[in-house]
């Protein structure tokens, strides 16, 4: 009898007989009337019961997780269900998702024919990597009378786990073979060098480095023939994530760490696929998580496994010792993208040595972020004299940032100055533009 749940309807009726009762003490006829009814509607209680529970095996439904979780990002799950019985049923879901998401108010209602299937989809978006416990798959179902329910359990206690987002690697890949973004994204940049490596004679079109002209060609074809050269490959690729407690500052449900980490697996794609070697390695107190720079076969996952576990310590990071340990680590000149977050002008000068010395034997491109709360207030019209107030502080800090990106330009230090959102776009875009102007 666990299982048996009474419906609101059975509940109503029972209302509509005790009103029936009441009505019976004005008007003496009613009485029979409301033992009827009241008779009537406790034999469709039992029919409904044996309709209900008098079938073995009456549903059959299974959850359909997918392999893992892409962090920030939405993924299905998907639910087929089987209708046994010889009657059309209603039947109410309750899927026990995981804690992290907070959704205690989870239902779908859905009739099903007899001996029918049916199959839908809902979504979740997670918003912290780690391991999402699933609890059972309740289905409450009833008959065409309504008045009790069958509850079925399925599929107790699946576990998933949530890896930095890797659903739109794809997507990345198409746009940057496409090499443009259809909104403000990456795009085509005029090569102001070239490797060595020649690759084929073709006709020269405006941009084209007019230093590649091969007169022997033009001469013979009447027209301006230049030559081509392939994109050097198998160039070192480091990402440097700071996981100190600057980064764990949160826009739109994820942290900046968790955006550089997203970030970074979607820049790791593109290097891989672009023939390059992708490295990694986080910082704080001390550098952890190291992978070296490869192009293996494999080099993508054991990037993210390393992301995976990666959480901010709320220390102040340690420079210095991030200094040592790339001076000793990287041997060879590499594109190094350092993934932290300044606030102030002080905070940087505080730094900029290390980052210089980092700077002397690298290509070094430190990625920082734009505080989209502060581009609200800069952006808004102010109505009262607080709001003045707030919108001044906001420039304030707004333009300590550009001095922060023309104190890095000093120092031959490349920048990459974006919201949070549009974090994985940018730093692919300026990883093809150093590509395409071949100044690694």
């Amino acid at each position: 009898m666990k299982n048996l749940y009474i419906n609101t309807r059975f509940f109503f009726t029972l209302i509509g007989v005790g009103v029936l009762y009441v009505l019976a003490f004005f008007f003496p006829g009613l009485i029979w009337v409301a033992h009827i009814v009241l008779l009537l509607c406790f034999l469709a209680v039992m029919v409904d019961y044996l309709l209900i529970f008098n079938q073995k095996k009456a549903l059959q439904a299974q959850r359909i997780l997918p392999e893992k979780l892409s962090n920030g990002d939405e993924n299905f799950v998907k639910i087929d269900i089987k209708n046994n019985y010889s009657f059309k049923i209603t039947t109410k879901i309750i899927d026990e998702i995981p804690f992290q998401f907070q959704k205690r108010d989870f239902l779908i209602e859905k009739q099903i024919n007899p001996g029918a299937n049916t199959f839908f989809q809902y979504t979740l978006e997670p918003k912290e990597r780690g391991q999402y416990h699933f609890g059972s798959l309740n289905i409450y179902a009833s008959s065409p009378l309504g008045f009790v329910s069958k509850r079925f359990n399925f599929q107790k206690d699946a576990m998933l786990a949530s890896y930095p987002s890797f659903v739109h690697l794809r997507k990345y890949e198409l746009m940057a073979l496409q090499s443009e973004f259809l909104l403000g994204g990456i795009k085509k940049v005029r090569k102001l060098g070239h490797t060595m490596e020649f690759e084929q004679i073709k006709e020269y079109v405006p941009g084209d480095d007019i230093r590649t002209i091969n007169w022997k060609a033009t001469s013979k074809a009447n027209r301006l023939m230049v030559n081509q050269f392939q994109d050097e490959k198998s160039q070192r690729i480091f990402m440097l994530i700071d996981k100190g407690r600057t980064m764990k500052m949160p826009f739109n449900g994820l942290s900046l760490l968790d955006y550089s980490i997203n970030a970074t697996m979607a820049l790791s794609h593109i290097i891989l696929r672009k023939g390059d070697r992708a490295g990694m390695m986080t910082f704080s107190k001390k550098a952890e998580n190291k992978i070296a720079a490869e192009n293996k076969s494999g080099q993508l996952k054991k990037i993210s496994e390393a992301l995976y576990n990666i959480k901010t310590d709320f220390f102040e990071s340690d420079f210095n010792r991030l200094y040592q340990d790339v001076k000793y680590s990287l041997n060879q000149r590499s594109l190094i993208l350092l993934f932290t977050n300044f606030e102030t002008l002080d905070g940087l000068n505080r730094q900029l040595k290390y980052l210089r010395g980092i700077a002397k034997n690298h290509l070094l491109v430190v990625v920082f972020f734009k505080n989209s709360e502060l581009q609200t207030m800069i952006n808004k019209n102010p109505e009262n004299m607080q709001e003045i107030y707030d919108e001044i502080v906001a420039e304030k800090f707004e333009f300590e940032k550009k001095l922060i990106i023309q104190e890095l330009r000093k120092y031959g230090i490349y920048t990459v100055y974006t919201l949070p959102e549009n974090l994985n776009i940018d730093v692919i875009n300026k990883y093809l533009e150093i590509k395409a102007r071949g100044i690694l």
